[in-house]
């Protein structure tokens, strides 16, 4: 079994796993996020991207990217972190990072069967519709009632912190 440092890999490297991974008929997921805290939303997110195929991939955005999608504060981890996190979990087997705001690139570099969203997420929503659509890329929703969110899980400690 690989290491979580051994499951995150530079974009070009991905590409060529991802080829040979298909050749042997693995069918790929692609889901991403910023994992800013990692908690059991995102867990059952990618539990269940993985669900829809072979291999699940995971795109985490970059800190600027986060910084530019978050606001000032954030990211609270450094992407290498936050990579390290997500590629410790089980259900997921290649981690890259992303600078873009979406994962438009992503899909035409990596070309996945299945590009999986969170629940809050609709097919209508997701940013990278009409480039999945182009690619032939089926578009999946996953993972529990979007019930969980980092921004709360702060809040929440903040509130606390000054009660």
């Amino acid at each position: 079994m690989r290491t979580a440092l051994e499951k995150i890999v530079s974009r070009d490297a991905l590409r060529r796993l991802l080829e040979e991974k298909r050749r042997m008929g693995k069918r790929i997921v692609l889901a991403n996020g910023c994992f800013d805290i990692l908690h059991v939303g995102h867990v059952r997110y990618l539990e269940g991207a993985r669900q829809e195929g072979d291999l699940l991939v995971v795109g985490v955005n970059a800190d600027t990217s986060v910084r530019g999608i978050k606001g000032p504060g954030r990211p609270l981890l450094d992407e290498e972190s936050r990579a390290t996190l997500v590629a410790a979990l089980r259900a997921v087997d290649y981690v890259v990072v992303f600078p873009e705001p979406n994962v438009e690139s992503l899909l035409e570099a990596l070309r996945p069967d299945v590009h999986a969203k969170g629940t809050d997420y609709t097919e209508g929503t997701i940013p990278e519709r009409t480039t999945a659509d182009r690619l032939g890329i089926r578009l999946a929703i996953v993972g529990d009632p979007k019930q969980h969110s980092t921004r709360d899980l702060l809040a929440s400690v903040r509130k606390e912190r000054h009660a």
